[in-house]
């Protein structure tokens, strides 16, 4: 950068006389960098402990032999995986969503 920038002003000295001034200068030292932030380590999910306590929710999508798309919104209970609640069809809009 900083031979580029002296022939652009108009000296006419060659790359290597630069970069050996430039060495003697000890401006070839890299700089320090930023400090990194200490490394975050995830909690760990809790565990649920009794029924009902925790649920998920997950979607799903797949197509029928014909290639139309259907889609699936399965519950589901985290303490002793029980199916809480399917629901199928070929589009879910969001109040059918919230009623389940």
């Amino acid at each position: 950068k900083y031979f580029q920038l002296l022939r652009r002003r108009g000296h006419c000295w060659n790359h290597k006389k630069v970069y050996r001034v430039y060495c003697q200068l000890k401006m070839n030292l890299r700089r320090i960098g930023k400090k990194r932030l200490p490394s975050r380590y995830p909690r760990p999910l809790g565990v649920p402990d009794e029924i009902n306590k925790s649920w998920s929710i997950d979607f799903m999508s797949d197509a029928l032999w014909c290639g139309r798309r259907f889609r699936t919104l399965n519950v589901v209970d985290d303490f002793n995986r029980e199916v809480l609640a399917i629901e199928i069809d070929l589009n879910l809009p969001a109040s059918r969503v919230i009623r389940v």
